[in-house]
Formats: C-alpha cells, sequence, structure tokens
C-alpha cells in the first residue's frame, strides 16, 4: 500500500510543482469610472462639469494623475475606438502634447494622457466598442421609451430619470464646492447607486415588456454585451502580471469591475485605494 501511495504521490507533485511554476501573475484591473469633463451631452441624462482648463482645476488633475501614478500602471485603456482593430493601440497617444491640456477638456486627456506621460506608460489602448451599421444598437433605449409611452407606462420610465437627474444635478453642484480629486473618489467608491453598483437601476428597466415585446429586457442585454466586448477587448492586449487603467464613463464602471473581478486571471484594483481625494 505504502508503495502505491508512493507511486501516486511522484506522479502528482511534479505536476502540482509545475502548475505553480508556470501560472501566470494575474493582471491587475483599475476601473476608473469619470465624468465626461468636455461635456459632450450624448447620454441620455448629462452632467454639466465647469471648465477644467483653469489653473485651479489644472492643479487639482495634476494631484489626480500623482495620486494613480502610485499605482505604477504598465498600461492605460479608454473610452475610445482604434484605428486598427487589430492592435487595440490609441494611436492619438502618440501625437499627445502637454499644451492640449490648456486647450482639451476632453477626460481622456485630462486625466489618461496626463497620468500615462507621469507615469512612463508606453502603452496606451482604445477598447471602446460602438454601435455597427446593420445590428441592433448596443443601448437601444429609444425603443425602450417608445414602449413605455405606447402603454401608459411612460411615467415610471420618467421617475426612473428623475432618479439619475438628481445624481447628475448633486454632482454638479458638488464639483462647485468639491475639488475634482474628491468628486473622482466619490464616484468610484463602492456601492454607488448611479456609477459603481449601478446594476438595480438597469434591472429596473426589466419590468418594460409584455407578450412577446421585452425592450427593457433587450437594453440589459445590449448593454451587457457591449460591455462585455470592451473587456475581451481589454483581454487582448493584456500581458501576465499587468497593472491596467481601464477610463470609462462611470455608467460602465459595474459592468467593467464585474469581469475585472470574475474573470479568471484578472483582479479588480479599488481607485479609491489610491485616490487620496485632495
Amino acid at each position: 500500500m505504502l508503495k502505491i501511495l508512493a507511486a501516486v504521490a511522484a506522479l502528482v507533485l511534479p505536476t502540482a510543482a509545475f502548475a505553480q511554476t508556470t501560472s501566470p501573475e494575474p493582471v491587475q484591473v483599475m476601473v476608473l469610472g469619470v465624468p465626461h469633463l468636455d461635456n459632450p451631452g450624448r447620454d441620455v441624462n448629462n452632467a454639466r462639469i465647469d471648465p477644467v482648463t483653469t489653473p485651479e482645476k489644472q492643479a487639482e488633475l495634476a494631484r489626480i494623475a500623482s495620486d494613480l501614478a502610485r499605482f505604477q500602471p504598465t498600461a492605460i485603456a479608454i473610452e475610445s475606438l482604434a484605428r486598427d482593430p487589430s492592435t487595440m493601440i490609441d494611436h492619438r497617444f502618440a501625437d499627445y502634447s502637454p499644451d492640449w491640456l490648456l486647450s482639451r477638456p476632453d477626460e481622456r486627456i485630462q486625466i489618461g494622457y496626463r497620468l500615462a506621460t507621469l507615469a512612463g506608460v508606453d502603452r496606451g489602448y482604445a477598447i471602446d466598442e460602438k454601435d455597427r451599421d446593420g445590428e441592433p444598437s448596443y443601448f437601444p433605449y429609444g425603443e425602450m421609451m417608445a414602449w413605455t409611452e405606447a402603454n401608459g407606462r411612460a411615467g415610471e420610465l420618467q421617475a426612473m430619470n428623475g432618479e439619475v437627474r438628481a445624481f447628475l444635478a448633486d454632482l454638479e453642484q458638488r464639483q462647485r464646492t468639491e475639488t475634482l480629486g474628491a468628486l473622482l473618489a466619490g464616484i468610484n467608491a463602492p456601492g454607488v447607486a448611479m456609477s459603481t453598483d449601478n446594476v438595480s437601476m438597469y434591472y429596473g428597466f426589466l419590468r418594460f415588456g409584455a407578450g412577446e415585446d421585452f425592450p427593457g429586457a433587450e437594453l440589459n442585454g445590449r448593454w451587457y454585451t457591449r460591455n462585455a466586448v470592451i473587456f475581451a477587448k481589454l483581454m487582448q492586449v493584456a500581458r501576465p502580471g499587468d497593472r491596467i487603467i481601464v477610463m470609462f464613463g462611470a455608467g460602465h464602471a459595474y459592468w467593467l469591475r464585474h469581469f475585472a473581478s470574475t474573470t479568471p486571471g484578472y483582479v479588480l484594483v479599488e481607485p479609491t485605494d489610491w485616490l487620496s481625494g485632495r
């Protein structure tokens, strides 16, 4: 019996040791939810952010970059489309000049490019996913709204939008009394209903539908798919041991955090562990 156990151990132990030595380092992913600083107005509900090119706001953004640089990122991935989807390289980053900071309020520049320069990051990726011709929208909100209007449920949808507008109104007010660092830390705190934990809002849309028409479920499925594709793109460029900052609009935070925390080989990093809130 002892000889049999010894033989089994001889087979198992080298295999286990080999697995330990070849297991790749996990990829650490910090999902940084950000407000759109240049006020593009592309979402259903939008916050108006005061100009960030002033000396005061530039100093606040510099502190944010300094805080995040302590994470020692090896790559930064932003909410933008890559010119070459086979590489996901952010072609705009190569053209970046610090003087952009005084004329372009875009958060990808103000936080993403500023941070990359400060931290010496030379791998910048554009991993966004947008609607494609001939395919359903990734956010078919119009179809859902039309269904609520046709079925006497528009008031419910308006009430849900009221909660979002209240959150954004509070954000607009806070930006006038708090630093951008404090604002960013607040948006990225775990459990925030309109950013890091906004799934309950999206799941609330599931109530809209009946019979064979379920636009709320369709919206949830398509929004999930867009974020799944975004994370899949990240996986194409991630390397073992990477420390990647993924910077997207705060509405993407829940699902991107979900993928970072549940995908094998990936670990979610909390931005609030690195943001000082100054």
